[in-house]
């Protein structure tokens, strides 16, 4: 499969945004764009960092000034960001140049994923259940508005995720 358009795969925290883009580029050809790893690399700092020193709205606008430009070139595999959808800006930049993938998880799937980790400043001090189904239900609206396509992935082999995601790709194209 030729990939000339970008692929974005959003969603929450942990629903394998990373392994699954990491996984299609593979199998495609395609550039693999990590966007958490990238905005790090560019500023110098880890993401806990940037939220304790400069804030959330820092790291957003970092978040936007890359959407921008990975738009405006093509045949990317994207890894975005679980909030790079908080923003309608980000949301218009993607789907310019490429199809939105939602990949859609359950709360408790999502805990048993991130549960040991730190390196995730919005859920730090809030690891459970209750609050990250809040915030994925404050989420969902937009989620569900920026994508093109919706792959649930609970329960699924992680090929079985790819080729749903690459059949959609053509189909969308």
């Amino acid at each position: 499969m030729v990939v000339n358009r970008n692929i974005f795969l959003i969603g929450f925290m942990g629903c394998g945004k990373s392994t699954i883009a990491r996984l299609l580029s593979e199998q495609t050809g395609a550039k693999l764009i990590e966007m958490d790893e990238t905005i790090e690399a560019e500023a110098g700092m880890s993401i806990n960092q940037m939220f304790e020193q400069y804030g959330e709205k820092h790291f957003r606008d970092l978040e936007s000034q890359l959407v921008s430009r990975i738009a405006e070139e093509g045949g990317a595999v994207v890894s975005c960001g679980g909030g790079a959808i908080l923003r309608a800006e980000n949301v218009a930049e993607m789907r310019k140049n490429g199809i939105v993938v939602y990949l859609s998880e359950t709360p408790e799937t999502i805990y048993q994923r991130v549960r040991y980790s730190t390196n995730r400043p919005l859920l730090n001090g809030n690891m459970n259940v209750e609050y990250i189904t809040s915030l994925m239900e404050q989420r969902l609206p937009r989620y569900m508005a920026a994508a093109d396509v919706t792959v649930v992935v609970d329960d699924k082999e992680k090929m079985e995720i790819v080729k749903e995601v690459c059949t959609q790709f053509v189909d969308k194209r």
